[in-house]
C-alpha cells in the first residue's frame, strides 16, 4: 500500500510540475493514456529517486555540506533529467526541456510531494 501511496504522489506532483511548466510535458491521446504516462513516469522516477540519487547524494556529501544543503535541489533537478532521458528511450512521451526547467520543476515536485505527505500521513504509514 505504501509503495502504491508514493506512486500515486509522484504522479500527481509530476503532473502538477507540467501543468504549472512549459518545459515539462507528457502527451497522450486521450485522458487515460496520458494517466498511464504519468504512472509510468513516476515509477521511472521513484526508481530513479531509490537507486540513484543515494548514490550522488553520498558521493556529493562534502559539497551538500559545503553549500549548506543546495545542491540537493541541484541533485533533484538531475534525477528529473535522467527520469527525462530513460522515458525518451522507452519511448514515453515525457519532456524535460532543460537544467532550469528541471530545476524549477524539481522543486515543485519536493512541495508537492511534501504537501500531500502531509495531508497523507496516516495512508502512507499504514504498512
Amino acid at each position: 500500500m505504501k509503495l502504491l501511496m508514493r506512486l500515486v504522489v509522484n504522479a500527481v506532483a509530476l503532473a502538477v510540475a507540467a501543468w504549472l511548466l512549459k518545459g515539462i510535458a507528457f502527451s497522450g491521446s486521450s485522458t487515460t493514456s496520458k494517466v498511464i504516462t504519468l504512472v509510468v513516469v513516476a515509477a521511472i522516477f521513484g526508481l530513479v529517486n531509490a537507486v540513484i540519487k543515494p548514490l550522488a547524494t553520498i558521493l556529493s556529501l562534502p559539497f551538500i555540506v559545503l553549500t549548506l544543503g543546495l545542491l540537493i535541489f541541484v541533485i533533484n533537478a538531475l534525477m528529473l533529467l535522467l527520469t527525462s532521458w530513460i522515458s525518451d528511450g522507452l519511448n514515453v512521451p515525457f519532456t524535460v526541456d532543460g537544467f532550469g526547467t528541471a530545476l524549477i520543476g524539481a522543486l515543485i515536485i519536493t512541495v508537492v510531494s511534501w504537501l500531500m505527505n502531509v495531508v497523507l500521513p496516516d495512508k502512507l504509514e499504514t504498512d
